[in-house]
């Protein structure tokens, strides 16, 4: 299931992204909910917000080291709580949509506008979406943090539980 998930959100992600290069230019905008949500085709050279514009060697070093990182921790975290195994799978599948675009060109495909938010992607989504659920199981173990080992999920001296 873990593989589907993660594999899930890597294709979506690369899918959508397929799609605006091929059926967008770089820029052009077309509103789905007028002056709030549209769809527009931006290609982000740094990280959120823009951020490390033009960093591409360093966001694809840091990209190879966390998916290496989760190769060699994924044994361990298959036993830590759902919401950690799968908000880290999130995380992973998110940075590696967004590694293949700065391997590819050095720009990450940009397209869900708000307007008024910096413009995002899936893989942006996961990222968030990933981290919010390892913060959570981590913050609430009782509520959210139930797994075998429990280790990846606690902070000393606050959180804790009982290994059954």
């Amino acid at each position: 299931m873990a593989i589907v998930f993660f594999l899930g959100i890597l294709i979506l992600d690369q899918i959508a992204k397929l799609y605006v290069r091929l059926h967008f230019m770089p820029g052009e905008s077309v509103p789905v909910i007028p002056h709030i949500f549209h769809f527009t085709y931006v290609l982000n050279p740094g990280a959120a917000f823009g951020m490390f514009a033009h960093a591409r060697w360093f966001f694809i070093v840091a990209g190879v080291a966390l998916v290496v990182l989760a190769v060699l921790a994924y044994p361990r975290l298959r036993r830590e709580a759902p919401m950690i195994r799968y908000g880290a799978l999130a995380l992973v599948a998110g940075a590696l949509g967004n590694l293949i675009d700065r391997i590819a060109t050095g720009l990450v495909v940009d397209f869900f506008d708000l307007r008024i938010w910096p413009v995002f992607n899936i893989a942006d989504i996961a990222i968030c979406a990933g981290v919010f659920c390892m913060i959570l199981a981590i913050l609430f173990p009782d509520r959210f943090g139930k797994g075998e080992i429990g280790g990846l999920g606690r902070i000393e001296g606050f959180g804790r539980r009982s290994l059954r």
